[in-house]
């Protein structure tokens, strides 16, 4: 059989085996590395043997480089400045202080649990600090935790594997094959990694320049717009490893400042006003399922039962102490002092799956050793494939029942529906601390909304698998602010009866349309009616119609359901005491019944009480009631 006939069938069974591993991942909802590798494994020669890697001959590193260049650059793509906000101080710890414990940790336990000699044991360490956006996202997207938890493991995920492919390539040059020592080490590292940032910043400059000034077409415009962000993507990659070797930055294996720099690039277009951009991004993120297919069925392909077999109890050993030890204590180091909570903490510690860089780096060191050195290049992948397969199956599979143990995901409001009810909606339940998600179909209304910094999900709320992946499944207020009162009513319908969401509020269009929205037990809004109680409070109570106008720009009226027992029978007066001083408690329900407080009452567990006040206040009074 020829040589193109071999890599036509090699192509099509892993695009095969690719796509049928995502749509398994999406079915089982665990990331989809782990059945690329185990797919690998069964079409390589130690299962079938449909799939032979060494048919690419010594184009396999080059061919492997640009496909992890374009995986890196759609992960970074996606990590938004305003993400970064909710938890810089421990995103900057998990980058650098986290990095080098993890580092020395993982490397210290290969070292003595697997015995490998310390070049081999730094060489994983250092590979092992990575996590991945290929890992990281798809738990995220399955299990909807704070903003602040998710940006921090996702940026996490893209600066340690940039971080994790330019170290490791180092420590394999200077410390493996002895070229030179710890000072050059660390010269080395910052040139490549500083070369790569400056050209992806060049290049994502040249690029914007070229989508915002430069005439693509209009009637083909969005598919050109796609086209430039791939070549940019290459470009940065392959302009970065071109210079680095004409400079004297590049070893035997190259330099790996591509990654560097199409992760910059990558990230400077993402935060960026670019027209197209969800073009961009279905694309890029489309191409990237194909390429991370290709890219971990090929590796896992050269794998055999050998390189585990030789690490035997040795290595899981080592695999226990790496996520049950070493990660949690960098975690606990690079959080303290923070904004997590004890149990968001324990989460962070408990995701830290490995992904794409690990697996492609590793590979391409064994290929180099297994001449010279069987041993070690069978420890090393080994021990980082394991590491992979253990991470990717109990961290990943396991994210969402760890963070429901440790109730570290939030009750959402889901607004269905981004036109102006929606938007308005949406911001005034985000000021009063709520975590908002906002679930849309059209591409420009959710390309406004996130440009002015809303959550949003693009989806059909009446589809109940969209709803599902919004998470309403874990959601306290459904509402629906569609235009369409068919639309409302299907998402009413959904959110009551599927999901047993606790409020649903639909937007009725139709006065004619409430009676069928109240058979379903959804709260109707009318919008005729609520207009004009709105003119008829400005009539006649101009007063409170001012006071209602004054209190939505400073003040917040909020209401708590008392469930701790800090407070129950505590008297109306003694809460009043600890209350801040702008803030007042306006009313107590108990069981359905609304009555003005006495003094003399007391608090019962069950009991909702309402406070009025600035909003800060009110806030401060919500906060002492839930933790008291």
């Amino acid at each position: 059989m020829s040589a193109a006939t071999d890599i036509v069938r090699i192509v099509v069974t892993i695009t095969g085996v690719g796509v049928a591993a995502q749509v398994v991942a999406d079915r089982l909802r665990i990331p989809s590395v782990l059945f690329l590798i185990v797919g690998g494994v069964a079409v390589g020669p130690e299962g079938v043997g449909l799939v032979d890697p060494t048919v690419f001959g010594e184009s396999l590193p080059a061919i492997v480089g640009l496909s992890v260049a374009i995986i890196v650059f759609e992960g970074a793509f996606h990590l938004h400045v305003d993400r970064l906000r909710e938890a810089p101080r421990e995103t900057l710890r998990l980058v650098t202080v986290g990095a080098a414990l993890s580092l020395v940790g993982t490397a210290v336990v290969v070292r003595f649990v697997v015995g490998a000699s310390w070049g081999i044991s730094l060489l994983v360490g250092s590979l092992l600090v990575a996590t991945g956006p290929t890992v990281i996202t798809p738990i995220m997207n399955v299990v909807p935790v704070r903003e602040r938890v998710a940006s921090t493991l996702e940026t996490e995920g893209v600066v340690n594997d940039v971080t994790a492919a330019i170290l490791a390539l180092v420590v394999f040059e200077s410390v493996v094959l002895g070229s030179s020592g710890v000072a050059a080490l660390v010269g080395t590292f910052a040139a490549r990694l500083g070369l790569g940032v400056a050209v992806g910043c060049l290049v994502a400059g040249l690029v914007w320049y070229l989508l915002t000034h430069v005439s693509l077409s209009t009637e083909n415009a969005p598919q050109n717009a796609r086209l430039v962000a791939l070549v940019a993507a290459l470009s940065a990659y392959g302009l970065a490893e071109v210079t680095a070797a004409t400079s004297g930055l590049a070893g035997p294996l190259g330099s790996e400042a591509g990654i560097a720099a199409v992760a910059a690039a990558g990230f400077v277009l993402g935060n960026v006003s670019l027209p197209y951009r969800d073009d961009i991004e279905q694309f890029k993120g489309d191409l990237t399922l194909l390429v991370l297919s290709f890219v971990f069925i090929t590796l896992a392909s050269l794998l055999t039962l050998d390189d585990f077999a030789a690490l035997g109890l040795r290595g899981l050993l080592a695999v226990v102490a790496i996520a049950v030890v070493v990660r949690p204590a960098l975690v606990a180091l690079c959080t303290v002092g923070g904004r997590f909570t004890t149990a968001e903490r324990v989460f962070v510690s408990a995701i830290g799956p490995r992904g794409i860089i690990p697996a492609s780096v590793a590979t391409l060191f064994a290929l180099e050793l297994r001449p010279q050195n069987p041993e070690a290049a069978a420890t090393l992948v080994g021990a980082v494939f394991l590491v992979i397969f253990a991470t990717v199956v109990f961290e990943g599979g396991l994210a969402r029942h760890i963070a429901q143990a440790l109730d570290v995901i939030p009750m959402r409001a889901i607004v269905v529906g981004g036109g102006r009810v929606g938007r308005a909606l949406a911001e005034r339940l985000e000021d009063r601390g709520e975590v908002v998600l906002i679930v849309e179909s059209d591409e420009r209304t959710i390309e406004r909304l996130r440009r002015d910094g809303f959550s949003v999900r693009r989806g059909d709320g009446t589809d109940r698998e969209a709803l599902e992946a919004a998470g309403a499944g874990n959601a306290k207020v459904i509402a629906a602010a569609t235009a369409d009162d068919e639309t409302n009513l299907l998402v009413g319908q959904l959110a009551r009866n599927t999901f047993g969401v606790e409020t649903v509020v639909a937007r009725v269009n139709d006065p004619d349309n409430v009676e069928a929205f109240e058979d379903l037990e959804v709260e109707a809004i009318s919008s005729g009616m609520s207009i004009a109680w709105s003119m008829d409070n400005v009539i006649e109570r101009p007063g409170i119609a001012r006071w209602m106008t004054e209190l939505d720009r400073e003040g917040d009226v909020q209401e708590v359901e008392v469930t701790s027992d800090g407070i129950v029978g505590e008297t109306v007066t003694e809460l009043r005491s600890e209350l801040p001083d702008d803030c007042h408690l306006a009313l107590v329900t108990r069981d359905g019944n609304n009555r003005l407080p006495h003094p003399d009452d007391r608090i019962e567990r069950g009991d909702h009480l309402t406070f009025i006040g600035r909003r800060a206040a009110v806030r401060d009074a919500l906060d002492y009631c839930e933790a008291a």
